[in-house]
């Protein structure tokens, strides 16, 4: 039976068998049967890091250590508020930051982002909006209620393993965004997150 780690970009975390591209960290979320409780953060360092880092060997959601959160891709996690770690991903770390425009230390960098991702005491998500002819691509948006990724002329669904078939992108509108302001600055700025094979077809 899967374990309740995978996160969507609508930063819901559910049980589901597939693993994606990319693994995360927000802290201790699980006890010591591998269950989450109400907590959906633990600290403000939500990390996107590689699934295999030197030869270092983890059991998931082992107890008294993080709970591994697992996500389908770079643009996914970014959506659900998590941004490159500083240890694993040092390279995409320093092109997000540089993108981005942020000058600061990495912890700097997270109280940014928590305070445009999360609702305190809540442990929900924050949404915010957007004119779509002006979003780059790599950001998340809710289109009737559905996460879609913005690529190009088009419009991507994002399920929990793959992307849906694409559908034409409307050339403005005001739309629920997912993915962070400081997120969507790295975007505009260069910064190239990388997306699930199914993105492609």
């Amino acid at each position: 039976m899967p374990l309740q780690n995978r996160v969507l970009a609508t930063g819901e975390i559910v049980a589901h068998p597939a693993r994606g591209l990319f693994m995360g960290n927000r802290g201790i979320l699980h006890d010591d049967r591998r269950r989450l409780g109400a907590a959906r953060w633990r600290h403000k360092a939500w990390i996107i890091c590689v699934l295999v880092h030197k030869d270092w060997h983890r059991t998931v959601m082992s107890p008294g250590n993080y709970t591994e959160l697992f996500f389908l891709d770079e643009a996914v996690a970014l959506a659900a508020g998590h941004r490159p770690c500083k240890l694993c991903r040092r390279d995409a770390y320093l092109a997000y930051t540089e993108a981005a425009g942020h000058r600061g230390s990495a912890p700097e960098l997270d109280t940014v982002l928590h305070a445009e991702r999360a609702i305190p005491r809540r442990f929900e998500q924050r949404r915010h909006t957007a004119d779509l002819a002006y979003l780059p691509d790599g950001a998340v948006i809710l289109a009737d209620g559905t996460p879609n990724l913005v690529l190009g002329d088009r419009l991507l669904p994002i399920g929990p393993d793959r992307y849906g078939p694409a559908v034409k992108r409307p050339d403005q509108g005001t739309v629920p965004l997912l993915t962070p302001p400081t997120s969507v600055a790295a975007l505009r700025g260069g910064y190239a997150p990388r997306l699930h094979p199914s993105s492609s077809f």
